[in-house]
């Protein structure tokens, strides 16, 4: 029988861990084990596995990552993972019943080392009007057993060919540890060596949006980072080898971007906030892109 470890990093949720945690242990698919490893040099989360531990049906793995960094914490959950598939998945997301055996089934429908599928937002009711109308926060679809293209890669729902993650040095790199994009650097370097990593558009997983992220604050932080990464892995040569010009080129239309978006922000607004703000994201991304240039990186998770 395949072994799947469920590894969970998770930092100062403990809420919304426990409604995971509750998920988890009604899957149809019985996991051979869950790792939970705490950024939170406290061990807020510790109570709350402690508690599910005693009922789970399976080894419950905790351990605490004192160090701010999402990389190093990732990297102990595959450390302290035995299994030969591990599936990864986010502290604030809700899993339904099925999620888990959907997830490795599609590793075996597709011949695939990796399987991503979609997290869809749950907004609240109470958010405001502009953020229901504008969707700042759904992600891309794909067809399912499409390859996932290198500039999508993600965490967040995911399972992996054991084997293979190991074989990656870190396998996280921890130089993104305060920043974002250690998640999709490491699949970058797994398809580099030959790893075939696949869409499951029905394997859905839930997340609810917390209040926090419902501004335009948090929505402008997050293109900005996004666009940073981007620039990031571009000019590393980690979508396809790029020249001097190129990179030129990069800087010159992510420029020729931000100013056209910002235009448009200005003279969209009388029409509706949220197309507004949606030109003001991209004006963002744009932001993001061409700060790398100039040597600085937003670090999120500072």
């Amino acid at each position: 029988m395949t072994s799947i470890s469920i590894c969970i990093a998770t930092y100062r949720r403990s809420d919304r861990l426990a409604l995971l945690l509750a998920d988890l242990v009604a899957q149809s698919l019985v996991p051979s084990e869950i790792v939970v490893v705490d950024n939170d040099a406290n061990g807020s989360a510790r109570d709350t596995v402690d508690r599910f531990r005693k009922t789970a049906p399976f080894p419950v793995h905790y351990e605490i990552q004192p160090a701010r960094n999402i990389a190093l914490t990732r990297n102990r959950t595959v450390a302290l993972a035995t299994g030969e598939w591990l599936a990864f998945i986010d502290d604030d997301e809700r899993a339904p019943r099925e999620w888990l055996q959907q997830l490795f089934a599609e590793t075996q429908r597709f011949g695939a080392d990796g399987v991503l599928g979609p997290v869809e937002p749950v907004v609240p009711d109470t958010a405001p009007q502009w953020i229901r109308r504008g969707k700042f926060y759904d992600f891309a679809r794909l067809a399912s057993g499409t390859v996932v293209p290198l500039n999508v890669m993600r965490f967040g729902n995911i399972i992996l060919n054991g084997a293979r993650l190991r074989a990656e040095q870190g396998p996280f790199d921890v130089t993104y540890g305060l920043t974002t994009g250690e998640d999709a650097d490491l699949l970058i370097r797994m398809v580099a060596k030959g790893a075939k990593i696949v869409w499951s558009d029905e394997t859905v997983v839930w997340e609810p949006v917390e209040p926090a992220r419902l501004s335009l604050r948090w929505l402008l932080q997050r293109a900005l980072s996004g666009g940073q990464e981007f620039a990031r892995k571009s000019v590393a040569g980690r979508y396809g080898a790029i020249s001097l010009g190129g990179r030129m080129k990069l800087m010159a239309r992510a420029l020729a971007q931000l100013l056209t978006a910002s235009i448009l922000a200005l003279l969209t607004w009388p029409l509706g906030k949220h197309r507004a703000v949606a030109w003001l994201v991209k004006a963002s991304a744009n932001l993001g892109k061409v700060s790398i240039f100039l040597g600085w990186r937003y670090q999120e998770y500072a």
